[in-house]
């Protein structure tokens, strides 16, 4: 008896499961979808709406008298405080008194050669420090300190009793050494930051391939310590110009700065000839802090450069 067989087909190459009877149900294993991010978002819109409000209004807060006494300067009125209508009568009241025009020029002078000496002490004692540093340093910085955090009034008493007892009389020597001593302090440690910042092998560089102190110096160390010298000079000029106590106390007849003359022409009434000398001298200032952006820019400084510069936080 023959048998015979059906014949094989090909064989499935998908593995067979085995056959189920229910339906199959979408899988209980999938992960569950993330969370909206829109709360979070709004959440942070309204943090950043409040803090763009608390900075205006802090903005505001600080430069909102400087704008009232832009604005009164060009009152016409005989009161400061009293709005009688736009003129620019005090500008020339201001302009044509010879007693607003010498404190001006007191003031000026001082401030610049304030600037000019704290600058030079203060980069040398700032360089010294940073490079030449030792045992001498940390009682050094506590006397930098001091100087920093000793009430004016206190330094006031103090120049004008050292200079009646030295038999200094020449009022612009007293000015200018009663302000340069706290300007001092703050350059030194503007110059002493920016050193510490900076590798020194860029100097022995300089030295290595045979350039002589000085030149070394004025080649490689004094560009590098532009930033910190120009932030310590503009500080020094401005804390200069509007220094009261001191000024005060050391000034003598003839040499009166515009902060003391401010006042005392305050006692006999607020007046706008005050309002357009200050104008007037806030003007100078921003042309100071404009002319040293543009050397700082055209030394190949970015715009975050030049503002920490200008700021002393660069």
């Amino acid at each position: 008896m023959t048998l015979t067989t059906a014949p094989q087909g090909p064989a499935s190459s998908e593995p067979q499961g085995p056959a189920s009877s229910e339906p199959q149900g979408p899988s209980t294993s999938r992960a569950p979808a993330p969370p909206s991010p829109r709360p979070v978002r709004r959440h942070r819109d309204v943090a950043g709406l409040l803090l763009r409000g608390w900075t205006v209004l802090v903005l505001v807060f600080l430069f909102l008298p400087i704008l009232f006494v832009v604005a009164y300067s060009f009152n016409s009125g005989r009161r400061l405080v009293i709005w009688d209508g736009f003129g620019t009568n005090w500008y020339g009241t201001a302009v044509g008194n010879e007693v607003v025009t010498g404190s001006v020029t007191t003031s000026l002078v001082v401030a610049a050669l304030t600037a000019l000496l704290a600058v030079v002490l203060g980069a040398l004692a700032g360089i010294a420090l940073a490079r030449r540093g030792g045992g001498w340093s940390a009682p050094f910085l506590a006397v930098v300190a001091l100087v920093l955090v000793t009430p004016e009034i206190v330094d006031a008493i103090a120049y004008l009793v050292w200079f009646v007892r030295l038999g200094i009389a020449d009022p612009y020597v007293r000015l200018v050494v009663g302000h340069s001593v706290y300007a001092s302090a703050v350059v030194t440690l503007l110059v002493r930051a920016r050193l510490q910042g900076l590798d020194e092998s860029l100097e022995e560089a300089a030295a290595d391939l045979g350039a002589p102190p000085l030149r070394a110096f004025r080649l490689v160390t004094l560009p590098l310590l532009m930033p910190a010298l120009v932030a310590g000079g503009l500080l020094a000029f401005t804390t200069s110009l509007d220094n009261v106590v001191i000024s005060a106390f050391v000034s003598t007849a003839g040499t009166t700065t515009l902060p003391v003359y401010v006042l005392s022409s305050l006692r006999t009434g607020l007046k706008g000839d005050l309002a357009a000398i200050s104008v007037l001298m806030l003007a100078v200032t921003l042309l100071a802090l404009v002319l040293a952006a543009l050397v700082l820019r055209r030394g190949g400084a970015s715009a975050e450069q030049v503002t920490g510069t200008l700021t002393g936080a660069g």
